[in-house]
């Protein structure tokens, strides 16, 4: 790492000689130790670009296309505990002459940008980063410039899947200069059915090198250390459950007159009388611990008192996770290619928002960002960015025209 580059970054941290003397020891990380995770993948990052076949949910007009189209950035849904899931494949990026790492900064400053108001995960699958494809360390400087406050602050985890010695050091070094808090986010995830705690991998479009990787890994384990499978079977469903089981069941199990499931009129009875003037509702994440034990009880057929919980945020999580647990989404998997060919309207003429929009903070659009992804997903429960876009303009126009659409 040259000199400047650490002077920079030094300034950049106020001067301060803790972050310094960290920075320092990243003398000893120079370009030639970016190794490849595996020697006979070196190659192998142009090949990947074009099994993806060059789609882009941009138009080949806009400025991020050449960007887009390469995959490197996805979204991905909401993970178990209602977060927005930003996925990072490092396998995709082209070698260096061929990718704009600048322009590939900005794209992912502007997808981010949709998403950090809210609380949101970040993913970063590490395999497949080697020194054809890697970025420069001033790339790395430019990237801790322009993510600020705004950006760290609602990020709830960072998972690096499948990290390397060395990316183990670098993160070492840089401790002096992260913050407590930031460091307790980042979590190293080294096998894919480790990620089924956090998110569904079903819903995560990840990329077979990086599947092939960790078959790689685990059968070169011992058998009574191999971990599970990255999906495990679904077992048969409780006699109470409420999650995860089909509608049609549910319709006779402790629903109402209306056929409505126990869990969504529990869950909307609440926020509509506590939650309407909550800022941020739908958009902020609950307790894991709490999320976990109300979904068992439900399960187990306990009573779940959302009144004496008192927690709006709890209440908004448990509602969306019912959403994306279902077997079928609510909006069925009929619908799925119509709705992501759908091409609405940019700007509703109705453009109505809830009542309490002005404290809430949630017009019709940022619910449509928060519930588009677990009202439709693919058969395949995967979800990208090209389809992620069209899910959420056709929930917003539900919401802006809900009563034309759904009056009796």
């Amino acid at each position: 790492m040259s000199s400047d580059l650490l002077v920079d970054l030094h300034d950049d941290l106020g001067g301060d000689d803790s972050p310094s003397a960290a920075l320092d020891q990243l003398k000893l990380v120079q370009d030639k130790q970016w190794l490849p995770d595996d020697p006979s993948s070196l190659s192998k990052s142009a090949s990947d670009i074009k099994s993806l076949g060059g789609t882009s949910h941009l138009p080949w007009d806009d400025p991020f296309y050449d960007i887009a189209r390469h995959q490197i950035v996805e979204v991905a849904g909401d993970d178990n505990f209602g977060r927005k899931v930003i996925v990072f494949n490092a396998c995709r990026m082209p070698p260096q002459h061929q990718l704009d790492h600048h322009k590939l900064l900005m794209y992912l400053k502007e997808t981010l940008n949709k998403y950090v108001e809210s609380d949101y995960t970040l993913i970063y699958f590490h395999h497949g980063l080697t020194s054809e494809n890697k970025p420069s360390l001033s790339w790395i400087r430019d990237a801790y410039r322009e993510f600020d406050r705004k950006y760290k602050k609602n990020i709830k985890a960072l998972y690096i899947v499948h990290p390397t010695m060395l990316i183990r050091t670098i993160l070492i070094l840089f401790k002096p200069i992260i913050s407590f808090k930031f460091g307790r986010k980042i979590n190293y995830i080294n096998y894919l059915s480790e990620l089924e705690d956090i998110v569904k991998c079903d819903q995560l479009v990840i990329p077979n090198r990086v599947r092939e990787y960790d078959d790689k890994i685990r059968l070169s384990l011992k058998p009574s250390v191999v971990p599970g499978p990255i999906s495990p079977p679904r077992s048969p469903p409780l006699p109470f459950q409420q999650f995860g089981v089909p509608l049609s069941t549910l319709k006779h199990r402790a629903a109402d007159a209306e056929g409505i499931p126990l869990v969504m009129r529990d869950a909307i009875e609440f926020l509509r009388e506590n939650g309407l003037q909550t800022e941020g509702i739908f958009r902020r994440s609950a307790n894991v611990s709490l999320v976990k034990d109300v979904k068992a009880k439900y399960n187990s057929g306990e009573q779940v008192d959302f009144y004496q919980m008192e927690d709006v945020h709890l209440a908004a999580v448990i509602l969306k996770s019912f959403l994306r647990e279902l077997p079928e989404p609510l909006l069925t998997y009929q619908l799925y290619n119509d709705i992501v060919t759908f091409h609405g309207r940019k700007d509703s003429e109705h453009a109505d928002v809830s009542s309490e929009s002005e404290v809430n903070k949630m017009t019709n659009a940022n619910l449509a960002v928060v519930f588009g992804p677990n009202l439709l997903w693919a058969q395949d429960a995967s979800m990208t960015l090209s389809a992620i876009g069209p899910i959420n303009n056709f929930t917003r126009i539900l919401l802006d025209l809900h009563q034309e659409i759904f009056s009796q």
